[in-house]
């Protein structure tokens, strides 16, 4: 199959390729429930040393630049609490963490959670973190630019391969909540 956008080989319906998916990716897609049917959803093989954004649009389309979205996890902190959540934003955007993602979690501060905080709770390797699979309960803030967008290049929650998602089916994700402004250029 074809990809809707970038440059790829091929193309694989998720549901198709569970076992090139991290664990909690896989159960996500399997038990999918949201209105764009999980076969929307798109895997496609690359390099994991080009996953960083400028390198990785060198190789796989310039288009993508506009198409790509980063998945961050955030911690939010208050009385002693904290909360986790994630963050989607366009790549060419920053995440608001000191204000849109502040407000939405009640925090009184916010941080990007550490390296070994986002790959042991989410199951996924960093720099492939993505908000398909993620912790039950977590808030999952999606920036309405990437929402949007018709497909929309995520992690796949391993450095190699990416998903290819519609950015509609990110605003149905467990916890989501859809936003203005949570990307900042």
């Amino acid at each position: 199959m074809r990809a809707p956008i970038g440059d790829f080989d091929t193309a694989t319906p998720a549901p198709d390729c569970l076992d090139e998916l991290t664990a909690p990716v896989a159960d996500a897609v399997r038990d999918w429930q949201g209105a764009v049917p999980a076969d929307r959803i798109l895997y496609v093989d690359t390099e994991p040393g080009w996953a960083d954004t400028a390198v990785f649009v060198e190789h796989y389309g310039r288009d993508l630049l506009e198409r790509s979205a980063n998945c961050v996890v955030v911690a939010g902190k208050r009385a002693g609490r904290t909360t986790l959540a994630a963050c989607v934003v366009l790549s060419t955007t920053r995440a608001d963490v000191n204000g849109v993602v502040r407000r939405q979690l009640g925090a009184r501060k916010t941080s990007f959670a550490s390296m070994e905080t986002a790959t042991g709770e989410t199951g996924m390797e960093y720099g492939g973190i993505t908000p398909v699979g993620l912790p039950t309960g977590w808030p999952v803030l999606v920036d309405s630019a990437v929402v949007d967008l018709p497909y929309v290049l995520v992690g796949s929650g391993r450095r190699r391969g990416k998903l290819l998602v519609p950015g509609k089916a990110l605003a149905e994700l467990p916890g989501a909540v859809v936003l203005n402004g949570l990307g900042m250029a």
